[in-house]
């Protein structure tokens, strides 16, 4: 059994030119043996079609957060009133909610400074949601490790897991060092920096999760066609052959990671 930690397939405005639909890529993942998903919340519209999608579908849950791409396009004052309603939702208790994410900083995308430190006020009312909750989060963290790392040491508890990790050694000691988990995607299939696959390879077994954060990052072989959350599988291959590891091996441990993290 599979677990994709980290997709979008319940997003109406991601996966709404894909020729298959959601119920059927469920179908497609659970023949290819992914029985679990993770439905991951990025803004409030996302977050609130994510508790929708999953309330219907046995073998799914989701997450709740503002993505912190929405820093650029709203007022500080809207931004807060958009975690509002997030603050809602979490004390609905709705059942299937595991995580709050993902959530973080992206330095990658943007720099002007109004919206980074937007970016930071997004990310500590996040963290105050995972505190409040004791929720797991799911962290996007893109060229902002060392702020992160910041950040989140204000906060006493955290759990959670890096999704899409493709940083160096240096930054996966500190997210252990933290007890985070860290998340591998479809990016090791195709990426070609060499210290990213050699990252990879140290992630200790019971702190990895594979996720592959469809419709996005599709691996290889199937670049150019939308990823789905079949292709956990490809990816678990690709680590397996990575890594030294039986695929079997790698199966039953990611997830027992997973439902550990996520309380699945």
């Amino acid at each position: 059994m599979f677990v994709d930690t980290h997709c979008h397939i319940h997003d109406s405005e991601l996966t709404s030119k894909s020729e298959f639909s959601a119920d059927e890529i469920i179908e497609r993942a659970r023949e290819a043996g992914v029985e679990t998903l993770i439905c991951v919340g990025t803004s409030v519209k996302s977050s609130k079609e994510a508790q929708e999608f999953t309330a219907k579908r046995d073998n799914c849950s989701f997450s709740i957060a503002l993505h912190p791409h929405e820093a650029e396009k709203y007022s500080k004052q809207e931004l807060n009133s958009q975690m509002d309603e997030l603050d809602a939702i979490v004390a609905s208790s709705p059942q299937k909610l595991v995580a709050v994410g993902e959530c973080g900083l992206d330095y990658f995308y943007h720099s002007d400074a109004e919206v980074l430190a937007k970016q930071e006020m997004l990310f500590r009312r996040h963290l105050k949601i995972a505190v409040e909750s004791d929720l797991p989060v799911i962290f996007h963290i893109r060229d902002s490790f060392e702020d992160f790392f910041r950040i989140l040491d204000d906060y006493k508890g955290i759990r959670g897991v890096v999704h899409s990790f493709s940083a160096t050694e240096k930054e996966l000691k500190g997210a252990l060092s933290r007890g985070l988990y860290v998340g591998l995607n479809g990016i090791m299939t195709f990426t070609k920096d060499q210290k990213q696959l050699d990252t990879a390879k140290l992630v200790p077994a019971d702190k990895l999760l594979i996720e592959t954060d469809a419709p996005f990052l599709t691996p290889k072989p199937f670049r150019g066609t939308m990823c789905e959350p079949k292709h956990v599988i490809l990816i678990t291959k690709f680590l397996s052959e990575l890594r030294g590891e039986s695929q079997a091996f790698l199966a039953k441990q990611t997830t027992k990671n997973a439902k550990t993290l996520f309380k699945l």
